[in-house]
């Protein structure tokens, strides 16, 4: 044997056109048969199972069908309770901002009260001084 003679199984690349033409014709025969020879009836049923596996293909994709619906389903109810957290987190927020002001805020208007009354008091203890200065006491 020489270096220039080719083997008979060929180029592996070569091989892939003819198993594909093989492979297709037989898939036409298939058809032809089943449709008792009439090529519009073939062509019809060929279409037809060729819609019906892409449907199957389809849904059986990640993302596809039931699991796009379940997928979507779990994200609303992710993002659902994520919502109702966050506003439970807000709600008591606002409330411990509440007490925190009520808190404060009698505490300022008990400071605002006792000055007051210390005002008063200073302000009686003056009008009975200066009067003292005035009075007729003999």
């Amino acid at each position: 044997m020489s270096s220039t003679t080719i083997s008979r199984s060929g180029n592996p690349k070569y091989r892939l056109p003819t198993y594909l033409g093989v492979g297709a014709a037989a898939l036409v025969g298939y058809y032809f048969y089943t449709a008792g020879g009439d090529p519009q009836l073939a062509r019809k049923e060929l279409k037809h199972d060729a819609a019906r596996a892409s449907a199957a293909l389809k849904d059986e994709l990640p993302g596809r069908g039931k699991e796009a619906k379940t997928s979507a389903e779990e994200a609303f109810a992710r993002v659902g309770s994520e919502v109702d957290s966050t506003v439970r987190e807000g709600k008591t927020r606002i409330a411990d901002g509440q007490r925190a002001f009520e808190h404060t805020g009698g505490a300022i208007m008990d400071k605002i009260d006792h000055a007051d009354r210390k005002v008063e008091d200073e302000a009686a203890r003056a009008k009975r001084s200066v009067g003292g200065w005035f009075s007729a006491k003999k």
